[in-house]
């Protein structure tokens, strides 16, 4: 938290110059959210060179670890690490910490940590995600859909926080980004993790194809989504759900990872087909990171 009582005599407020070069703004709540639903969308995008920023709310502080007997002294420091690896894996520069604590789940909640994503007030969450929009200056947003994937507070907060932040950025001198998108999984898909182990209700959690504004063909990446995943030691154990998939649904899970869905959450440009082709598809002079 910046201290503003430190620096009585800040320097005045300077506009950061426009930045032209094509800039995705991806943001979830914990290290390995991204490697699951936009790993591949990523990757894609920044091979073709546009400046991926992942940012992340949290360090995943309350996680479950999954391997038997592993012990690790902070786990906030040992999945902060995790996400760096997972971001080499993934071609995209390293994180960006929004530097709030995991809430959690099940016997793991912290109820009583003021700075845990579900005791923090979304509209700081919002100002501090303003900052980074204005700083970063994205065309393109992504998040979380409105179920927050599979319902986790963290998820829920950051999606309202970062849809808010993208409305609001509207008015910064560069106008904010243009397109908002957020994840979007299958009823087929929801039903998949549903019978993982997950207790959600496919049809809630799910939507038809024919919300999905993007569908992003990412099989070619699939190398760096499987690096990213395992990158995640501490999560992808085999106490975890993928751990514990018999051999036909890892295969289900194979195939869906080769898919990555989005719907719109929001646009300042006018959409001339749908479905797009990606999710630059229609902005002006970015035309051709989608052809």
């Amino acid at each position: 938290m910046t201290d503003t009582h430190s620096a009585p005599h800040t320097a005045p407020h300077t506009t950061p110059a426009l930045n032209t070069r094509p800039t995705l703004l991806a943001v979830f709540a914990h290290p390995d959210d991204e490697a699951f639903s936009v790993g591949g969308t990523l990757t894609h995008y920044a091979r073709l060179g546009v400046n991926v920023v992942l940012a992340c709310a949290t360090r995943g502080e309350a996680g479950k670890i999954t391997v038997p007997g592993m012990t690790v002294t902070d786990l906030g420091a040992q999945r902060e690490q995790e996400l760096i690896e997972a971001c080499r894996a993934l071609e995209i520069p390293a994180p960006v910490f929004l530097d709030y604590h995991d809430s959690g789940r099940y016997e793991r909640t912290r109820h009583d940590d003021p700075l845990a994503m579900m005791n923090v007030n979304p509209l700081d969450v919002e100002v501090k995600l303003r900052a980074l929009i204005e700083r970063v200056q994205p065309q393109v947003m992504v998040t979380f859909d409105p179920h927050g994937g599979y319902g986790h507070v963290d998820h829920l907060q950051i999606h309202r926080a970062a849809s808010a932040a993208f409305f609001s950025a509207g008015s910064l001198p560069y106008g904010g980004p243009k397109r908002l998108y957020f994840t979007a999984m299958s009823v087929e898909s929801a039903a998949g993790i549903a019978r993982m182990g997950q207790d959600l209700d496919p049809l809630v959690y799910g939507v038809s194809e024919e919300t999905f504004a993007v569908r992003m063909d990412v099989s070619a990446y699939a190398e760096n989504k499987k690096a990213a995943l395992a990158a995640h030691g501490t999560q992808m154990g085999e106490q975890s759900l993928m751990g514990r998939m018999t051999p036909e649904e890892r295969a289900a899970m194979q195939e869906r990872l080769g898919h990555e869905n989005f719907s719109i959450g929001g646009t300042r440009t006018p959409i001339h087909q749908y479905p797009l082709r990606g999710l630059f598809d229609g902005l002006e002079g970015l035309e051709h990171l989608d052809q």
